[in-house]
């Protein structure tokens, strides 16, 4: 059943229900490698009637839970009534085999911005992952927010979100230069800071003391808190630069200096000079 008239002008409509089908069900395990879907010959006949723009892109609702997604065409040879589609875009619309879908031919503006986030950290441990993702992407016609795309490098499947594209929630990535950027990982856990046996210093004569008539010593609490009070300096973390970590030093330096010019004259001790006394002479 086809519908017209759903936000289109005249005759650049396309709008019909499918029941859709995963790609296990044909011998075209290729389509989960991109955002292509596989449409009936009738829906050929339709599209070449109307003014599109090509490459063909299709809005993908799901009527039970409105969720919606995005696609192009990879080729019309599907059975009457039906569409191929990739698992993963099934997952992202909450299909079932056999469910039934509305798609709808769209025109979307080109993408200048999309942020990825990937679902496990070990997709940044690949060499080049931004590589990785061009070379998956040029299979993709287009991306929507809210879906999750799956790459498959050397064996292996990273699951990866659409968190934000720009300038709408749906773009074209179709012969576009477009920015992207990447978002920490969903299972990133940053490291809370805590004590290192780095940072204790030693503190000499810390303990506790005692005279000799058994009596502890009152003031030695004073001195090891005078040592403890000692500045300290991070460690720098990775990938960042600490500036100025010598200003305690200079500042402590600086204040010495100060006192030192600032002590007053009489304070001084005199130094011993000898032979500087009366004379005597003795008389016989």
């Amino acid at each position: 059943m086809f519908f017209d008239g759903y936000g289109y002008e005249g005759t650049s409509s396309f709008e019909h229900i499918y029941r859709c089908y995963s790609a296990s069900f044909i011998d075209k395990s290729e389509i989960e490698n991109g955002d292509k879907i596989i449409m009936p010959p009738s829906a050929l006949d339709r599209l070449a009637c109307l003014r599109i723009d090509y490459p063909m892109m299709f809005e993908l609702r799901n009527g039970a839970s409105e969720r919606v997604s995005h696609c192009g065409v990879l080729e019309f040879t599907a059975d009457e009534g039906t569409i191929y589609m990739p698992y993963w875009m099934m997952q992202n619309i909450l299909l079932q085999e056999g469910d039934t879908v509305r798609v709808k031919y769209v025109s979307l503006p080109k993408g200048t911005y999309v942020k990825f986030q990937p679902h496990t950290k070990d997709f940044f441990d690949i060499s080049n992952p931004k590589a990785i993702l061009e070379t998956t992407l040029r299979k993709f016609s287009c991306l929507t927010t809210g879906d999750t795309i799956m790459v498959t490098y050397n064996n292996k499947k990273y699951y990866i979100d659409v968190i934000e594209t720009r300038p709408t929630n749906a773009i074209s990535i179709t012969e576009t230069d477009c920015e992207v950027d990447f978002a920490a990982s969903l299972d990133y856990k940053p490291t809370t800071s805590s004590k290192t046996p780095d940072n204790v210093k030693f503190n000499p004569f810390s303990g506790t003391g005692r005279r000799l008539d058994g009596n502890q010593i009152s003031n030695v609490n004073s001195l090891s808190s005078r040592a403890s009070s000692s500045p300290t300096f991070s460690r720098p973390s990775r990938g960042k630069i600490v500036f100025g970590s010598n200003f305690y030093h200079s500042k402590e330096s600086g204040k010495e200096k100060t006192e030192t010019k600032q002590e007053p004259p009489h304070q001084k001790q005199q130094k011993f000079q000898p032979f500087i006394g009366k004379k005597y002479f003795l008389k016989g």
